[in-house]
């Protein structure tokens, strides 16, 4: 896996994701407001610090962003967070749906 080049695409994905621009989130993180634009453009990539804010910013691990199988890692997050909220007897009925849409593609 070239890791690099999915670095920069997984930002793209995640803030698309998160629907905000590439300004807003830079703003967000207290940087100038190309910050995102030059990293999802290939022009710089961030500090070890800096790619932890942007995880922080996801509401992500380090390790859920480089997970290349799990696609939607935010999404996936607020799902688990929700489904801890239900009952046994409904959190098997959602556990049963996501098996069967899976099971489709």
């Amino acid at each position: 896996m070239d890791y690099i080049e999915f670095f920069y695409n997984r930002i793209t994905q995640l803030r698309l994701e998160k629907g905000v621009s590439s300004r807003d989130m830079s703003l967000s993180l207290g940087q100038s407001e190309s910050y995102i634009n030059k990293i999802e453009n290939r022009r710089t990539l961030p500090s070890l610090t800096g790619f932890f804010f942007i995880c922080e910013y996801f509401g992500i691990t380090p390790s859920e962003f480089f997970n290349a199988d799990n696609c939607s890692p935010t999404k996936a997050n607020e799902l688990f967070s929700q489904i801890q909220k239900l009952s046994p007897e409904h959190s098997e009925h959602v556990f049963q749906i996501v098996k069967d849409l899976i099971s489709i593609q």
